[in-house]
């Protein structure tokens, strides 16, 4: 079994707009945050990976960018065979290359 410890916070530009990444790893899986502003709960996905297939939900659901919630939360309970709880509190909504930079440097922080 694989211990993680520590907790990551860091400040993500792109586009001219910062993006506070927040990720507390637990043996299970990961709770992430992504927020731009202030820092605050936003929309709540919630993702599971279990003998290779992946279960999503919706807990707080988002008026937009529901595609780049579940994207994120199933590749990364996928990568960590495990549990991954994802919440995206943002300004507006994000375009193509925010969403690839965001999601490169949360894949890059999760495979540490």
């Amino acid at each position: 079994m694989i211990s993680r410890i520590g907790y990551t916070k860091k400040t993500v530009t792109v586009n001219h707009r910062d993006f506070l990444v927040q990720i507390v790893p637990y043996d299970n899986g990961n709770f992430i945050s992504i927020s731009e502003g202030k820092e605050r709960i936003g929309t709540l996905v919630v993702s599971i990976s279990s003998g290779g297939r992946v279960s999503t939900a919706a807990v707080i659901p988002s008026k937009s960018d529901t595609l780049f919630l579940k994207m994120v939360s199933e590749r990364v309970a996928s990568t960590i065979n495990g549990i991954c709880i994802f919440s995206l509190n943002i300004e507006k909504d994000l375009d193509l290359d925010s969403m690839k930079v965001l999601m490169n440097e949360l894949m890059e922080i999760i495979k540490q």
